[in-house]
């Protein structure tokens, strides 16, 4: 897994890439409660070139999305490849996050 970082009107955007497993769960939960912890609001998550995800980086997408709402808060996620997607439609996480199709899309929903 590896995280590109950039702001863009006022949002932490993060072009995730490679795989999310379990191997990589903890490392990206204490990632991105970092940045929470630090005092980012709006976090906009690129997924265009993420190969894989597993249920627990969904559980850490989730503690994120908790985590932000109870200081006002948000995470999007955006450009979402067909086979992961599908992941996060079984999952039932389609419905409880905001998916943008584009990184645009995503910071414009903030």
């Amino acid at each position: 897994m590896d995280i590109s970082e950039d702001t863009k009107a006022d949002a932490v955007v993060w072009a995730l890439s490679g795989k999310l497993d379990a191997t990589t769960a903890k490392t990206f939960e204490d990632k991105i409660l970092g940045v929470i912890n630090s005092g980012a609001q709006r976090l906009v998550v690129d997924l265009s070139l993420l190969e894989y995800v597993s249920s627990s980086d969904l559980r850490v997408l989730l503690l994120a999305a908790k985590r932000l709402q109870g200081t006002d808060g948000k995470i999007v996620l955006c450009s979402l490849k067909d086979q992961i997607r599908q992941v996060f439609d079984l999952a039932g996480f389609s419905t409880i996050l905001s998916i943008y199709g584009s990184r645009d899309e995503a910071i414009k929903g903030l």
